[in-house]
């Protein structure tokens, strides 16, 4: 009898060992939300969502602004957020209904990934008073970044004709997210100032911006800082997110390992090649 339950034992553990290497991975899930006046999320982020599926096998979703990026108080679908590995935010003074922002909410107390491009330091913009005004603050709580334009931190820029020289801070030239990544180059987006009090203390920083032409006396800050958020989640920010800077290829590059960084995945050392992204700038409503 013990011969036998030792039998059944061996093969149960092994059609289960068979059973594991034969299924096949999950695909992460990275849904993308957008909606923003100036900078043409809307086609940036799907060209990124269809190189992640392409090339790296993820399955992704974007979402948009509707009727179009103008409207601030409508983005349909915002339910696939309940099914997200990793939640990609790049928007714009939003305005949106409850109903809404309650699967964003849920998303970031699941204490899952988040990662936000530009804009979306100020991506809510309800007026003083408004039940949903706690999510001016989006930046700090979620982005460990200034909450919302012209707040505590002087949030502002340095023109828009000026552009970012940008670098690797040395002590990370070997972080995982900067693989491959040039240790210099320039990009079109003009330099937001978020120093002194953020990024949020406990941030890493990756990449330093020194503003090119700029219309003010200009410091040098982070354009990109990893971290954890208020929720527990894993956060990626950049500062960076005009166009003109998807053409680059280390801006690709960041882009791809962050959402690699993002799911907790191996950050692919073989690059796929240069993405191609040509997509005007819009001027801001």
């Amino acid at each position: 009898m013990r011969k036998i339950c030792l039998c059944l034992l061996l093969i149960i553990t092994t059609t289960g060992l068979l059973l594991a290497q034969s299924s096949p991975k999950k695909q992460p899930l990275v849904v993308f939300v957008t909606g923003d006046h100036e900078y043409s999320s809307e086609e940036t982020m799907p060209l990124i969502a269809a190189a992640l599926e392409k090339d790296y096998g993820m399955k992704t979703i974007v979402l948009k602004a509707s009727p179009d990026y103008n409207s601030e108080e409508n983005i349909p679908g915002l339910e696939a957020l309940d099914q997200a590995d990793l939640a990609v935010f790049f928007l714009r003074w939003r305005r949106l209904p409850p109903e809404q922002l309650a699967h964003i909410e849920a998303y970031l107390k699941s204490g899952k990934p988040v990662m936000g491009f530009r804009t979306t330091t100020h991506a809510f913009h309800f007026p003083e008073g408004h039940a949903s005004e706690k999510w001016n603050a989006f930046g700090e709580f979620a982005l460990n970044a200034p909450p919302g334009w012209g707040g505590a931190a002087k949030h502002t820029h340095y023109g828009h004709e000026s552009s970012t020289d940008v670098s690797i801070i040395p002590k990370q030239a070997n972080n995982p997210v900067l693989t491959g990544v040039a240790k210099n180059f320039h990009v079109r987006s003009w330099l937001y100032r978020v120093l002194p009090d953020y990024p949020t203390k406990g941030s890493t920083w990756l990449l330093m911006g020194k503003a090119v032409n700029p219309d003010k006396a200009a410091i040098e800050n982070p354009v990109a800082w990893t971290g954890t958020n208020s929720f527990g989640g894993r956060v990626f920010m950049t500062t960076m997110g005009h166009p003109e800077d998807f053409t680059q290829e280390p801006f690709q590059r960041l882009v791809i390992n962050a959402i690699h960084y993002e799911l907790g995945l191996k950050v692919p050392r073989k690059w796929k090649g240069k993405i191609d992204i040509q997509v005007p700038y819009r001027v801001a409503k």
